[in-house]
Parts: C-alpha cells; sequence; structure tokens
C-alpha cells in the first residue's frame, strides 16, 4: 500500500471511530432524557396529595430542569387506574388491592409508597333503614365504585356471609354519586369512601353498619413502568417531595385538615373525621403490605374477582417496587 492509500485508509478509520463515538454519545444511545412533564394525580382520599399540590413543592423541584407538572383529579382508584393505563397520569393514587387486580390483569404498574393506611370504607345505610347487617343487603340495592377498595370491601363481606354481587341489586357510580343517591333514597345501601362517608355521617346521621379495618387495604401510589425504567432518577425525587409534604403534615395537621377542607369542598368536622381514620405515619412499602395483598389477593380469587391462573404471590411480587425507599 503506498503512502497516498495508507493515508486514506487511516482518514476512514479516524472518521469511522469519531462517528461511532458520536452515536454512543447521541441520546439515542445515552440515558433517557428527561420527559417535559410530569403528570400525577390527586384524589380526596389521598390527603397528602392535596397538600403537596397546594404548596407546590413539586413544581419548584422540577422546575429546576425545566420540567413541567401536570395534575389530574381522580375520583377513585378505578380512575387512576384507568390514566394510569392510558399514559394521562405517570403517578397515581390506588388502593392496594385495586392495584393488584389492575396488575392481575395486566397493567403495567409498580406499587412504590404507601400514602396512607386508612379506615376508608364501610358499608353505610341511612338513619332510618332497616339494614343492620350485611346479611340485611340480600335483595337490595347498593352503590358502589367498581374496581376500588369499597368494592373489593363489599364483595368480601358479601362472601363472609354467603353471598355474591348476584344477590343485590348493585348500582355502579362514582363515589361521589353513591353518597347523593344514598342520602336521596335512591338506593338502599352504599359501600362509602371517605371523605363522603364521613359527611354522611355527621351531615346526614348516616350508619356504618358493617366495619372491618383490616380489610381496607393501603393507599398505594403507583407509577407507570414504562415511566419508572425510563426515568428512575426522577421519580426518586418525585417520591423525595411527596416525603416532604408527608413529614410536613405530620408536623401540621391543621394544614392537612384545611387542605382537605378546601379541595374536597368539606366541612372542617367532616375533614377532621377521615383524619381520624387515615394513618400517615409510614411511606416505605414492604412486607406487611406484600402479605396483606397476597391474602386479599387470594380470598379474590375464590370470588372469581382474580382469574384462578394467575398466581396472586408472583403477581404482588412484581407489583411491589421496593427500590425507591428511602
Amino acid at each position: 500500500m503506498n503512502i497516498k492509500n495508507r493515508f486514506h485508509s487511516v482518514k476512514r478509520h479516524l472518521i469511522t471511530t469519531a462517528a461511532a463515538t458520536l452515536l454512543a454519545l447521541s441520546p439515542l444511545h445515552a440515558a433517557q432524557a428527561a420527559p417535559e412533564r410530569v403528570s400525577i394525580d390527586y384524589a380526596y382520599y389521598n390527603p397528602v396529595s392535596l397538600l403537596l399540590k397546594k404548596k407546590g413543592w413539586l413544581e419548584e423541584e422540577l422546575a429546576k430542569d425545566n420540567i413541567d407538572v401536570r395534575w389530574t383529579l381522580s375520583l377513585g382508584s378505578n380512575k387512576a387506574l384507568e390514566f394510569l393505563r392510558g399514559s394521562a397520569i405517570d403517578f397515581g393514587s390506588t388502593a392496594g388491592s385495586a392495584a393488584l387486580v389492575a396488575k392481575s390483569n395486566g397493567l403495567p404498574i409498580n406499587s412504590i409508597y404507601v400514602y396512607s393506611k386508612p379506615e376508608w370504607t364501610a358499608l353505610v345505610t341511612r338513619k332510618d333503614s332497616a339494614i343492620r347487617s350485611a346479611a340485611d343487603l340480600k335483595g337490595k340495592s347498593v352503590a358502589v365504585t367498581r374496581g376500588t377498595d369499597p368494592h373489593i370491601f363489599l364483595l368480601r363481606v358479601l362472601a363472609e356471609n354467603n353471598l355474591t354481587e348476584k344477590d343485590i341489586n348493585t348500582v355502579l357510580l362514582q363515589h361521589p354519586d353513591g353518597y347523593t343517591a344514598l342520602v336521596r333514597n335512591q338506593v338502599d345501601a352504599w359501600a362509602g369512601l371517605d371523605p363522603h362517608m364521613a359527611r354522611a355521617e355527621l351531615e346526614s346521621g348516616a350508619v356504618l353498619f358493617h366495619r372491618n379495618v383490616d380489610l381496607n387495604t393501603y393507599g398505594i401510589l403507583n407509577v407507570r413502568t414504562a415511566f419508572a425504567e425510563e426515568n428512575p432518577e426522577l421519580v426518586k425525587r418525585v417520591l423525595g417531595i411527596y416525603e416532604k409534604a408527608r413529614h410536613y403534615a405530620l408536623e401540621n395537621p391543621e394544614e392537612l385538615r384545611d387542605a382537605l377542607v378546601e379541595a374536597a369542598g368539606i366541612s372542617a368536622d367532616v375533614a377532621a373525621r377521615q383524619l381520624e381514620r387515615t394513618d400517615i405515619t409510614k411511606a416505605a412499602i414492604g412486607d406487611e403490605h406484600r402479605a396483606l395483598l397476597i391474602e386479599t389477593g387470594k380470598v379474590l380469587q375464590n370470588i372469581g374477582i382474580i382469574k384462578p391462573e394467575v398466581n396472586v404471590t408472583a403477581v404482588a411480587d412484581q407489583l411491589i417496587d421496593r427500590q425507591f425507599n428511602h
């Protein structure tokens, strides 16, 4: 090879090497670029989310990287899961049981944070009703929001009394509408959810005729799996700000109450009743949540909500993601 040819050979090698290096450093081969927006829900059954939204701390944190924040109201776990399914939100507030059912049906989400341990659901009727126990629901109309913790609570209570959903007249309504239907005598009973349930107690004398705190699953913050895989550091930052709001709420309970009053349009007394049954002292997701979800999942499998071929333990393990625990 003469000098001229060797020169061109070396030149081609250098150009190829440089191009490969630039390609390796390009956005297509580098870490996933940060999104322009983070979409997150807020919910009346997740009081910490209300305080977080009101304070604007998430906006302040993500503005450092020119990331916008979009808030979406979830009226129930079913709506939060619907939004997650359609990628309308990246983070969604649900009951643990609802997240487990959705995961068993193939929804790609991960449960990463516990926003509360609540007693947020019970079976409710009017003070003048003849209904005194779950057994009295046979043949009665019951308002419920399908795919939520109150719905799952209702199904489990019915099963304990040798009843199924076929033994009642189910009226499918979102939680606020279920409350309205009950107080207007349009249904006989309601699978309630706070703060509407607390409002029914205090404003209309409604009776919580069947309670069982152990059948209430945790309030869980979920993230779309794809979002978490592409933006793990961003997920950590979002949870860091969530933690800031949770600690602030513990130190300033009046502000948490006021945020709930303002967002949900309820009285201070109703908000206080809801917060009395809402424990926000622990946020890390772990073994106790896994155990409850597995137990709940097996019950739901026995009554036909989760398909018989599903490995409930495996689904719970796939759902619970501890890598973001602080």
